[in-house]
């Protein structure tokens, strides 16, 4: 925080700073339950009639009226990158990620990639009924400029999504540099909200591969049919996986499925534990680990990530990602003691209802 000659904090920071990474501290007043200065580090996300927009990390944004600024100050993109952790930038890692996750339908608006994967409902797309997989295939992603104003690709993006008899969403993405936190702001202000935060989360692939793991018991394919149908009634993610459930887990550069034999101890004809694993390049993600509740702590999540870390290794992969939900902290906890760290964190947000137009 900036210091001025006999102690004085300083601001600054201006209007043209917007879009920028900033450090501020404020005054919260004693009648607000403050009386104490408060810091915030966000990107600026707007300055307008006397109150600023700070929006964090984890996507939420906080409103700071000037005369309770203290001291600001333009502060780096990015925190220095950790060592040992692949180097990686937001775009090349949401393309990435993306690619594990592909669509059966898409088509671009600009520098923005609509996606869908659904299955129509029987009064037709138009019903409003149809049945999405996963907000990741089913979301508007934005990785540049949509060639239009704001307002208009949004207009596009809901009209999109409504033919389709799909909800619209826009997944965007905060806490790194060159990440979104500028239209999330926007998003929110025309009534956007924001239904689910992820981290994407990277670490180094040998160190995984390496871990001291019963890999052993884990059985790996190139297609769920080879594990039988016992995978999809582990997985969590969709009751009735119908059949566009079954090509967006199938598609992908190099797709690898794990699975753990047993009879499920809750009761269901399912393995104990399952993964999947989409090696794209240097890449590997890794996705759908599920393990039976009555069988957790005992190391199996651990031997499906194991695995398919070696496997990625010999088709010559060194980088490894995951997303997890940020509210998730069970499987934070296991991933970071693998050594994943965060890289950014996006989030979905849903068309507000009403006109397309509105």
């Amino acid at each position: 925080m900036e210091i001025a000659g006999a102690g004085r904090l300083k601001v600054r920071i201006t209007p043209l700073d917007v879009g920028k990474r900033v450090s501020i501290r404020r005054f919260v007043d004693p009648a607000e339950g403050g009386g104490a200065f408060t810091d915030t580090v966000g990107v600026l996300t707007s300055w307008n009639e006397g109150v600023l927009v700070i929006t964090r990390r984890d996507g939420r944004s906080v409103q700071v009226p000037e005369g309770e600024l203290a001291a600001g100050k333009v502060v780096p993109a990015a925190p220095a990158r950790r060592r040992g952790l692949p180097a990686t930038d937001f775009l090349e890692l949401t393309r990435v990620c993306a690619r594990a996750w592909q669509p059966v339908e898409s088509e671009p608006l600009g520098e923005w990639l609509l996606r869908a994967a659904y299955q129509a409902a029987p009064g037709g797309p138009r019903s409003g009924t149809a049945t999405g997989f996963t907000r990741r295939a089913n979301s508007a992603l934005p990785l540049g400029d949509p060639g239009v104003p704001l307002d208009e690709a949004l207009t596009r993006v809901r009209g999109w999504y409504a033919e389709r008899g799909l909800p619209a969403y826009v997944q965007a993405a905060t806490g790194a540099a060159g990440t979104q936190e500028v239209l999330c702001a926007e998003l929110e202000r025309r009534g956007w909200r924001r239904e689910v935060s992820a981290d994407v989360r990277i670490a180094g692939l040998a160190p995984l591969g390496d871990l001291d793991a019963d890999v052993a018991r884990v059985t790996l394919a190139r297609s769920i049919d080879e594990l039988g149908p016992g995978w999809l009634r582990r997985y969590q993610r969709s009751a009735e996986p119908g059949a566009h459930v079954l090509k967006v887990l199938g598609g992908g550069p190099s797709v690898w499925f794990a699975s753990v034999a047993g009879e499920g101890a809750d009761g269901r004809d399912a393995p104990a534990a399952i993964g999947r694993c989409v090696v794209d390049g240097r890449w590997a993600g890794f996705m759908a680990v599920e393990v039976d509740p009555a069988q957790r702590r005992r190391g199996l999540a651990t031997a499906v990530m194991t695995a398919l870390a070696r496997r990625a290794l010999e088709e010559g992969a060194s980088a490894a990602w995951l997303q997890v939900e940020a509210d998730n902290a069970g499987a934070g906890a296991l991933y970071e003691g693998m050594g994943f760290t965060t890289h950014h964190s996006y989030h979905h947000y849903r068309a507000p209802e009403g006109p397309l137009d509105a």
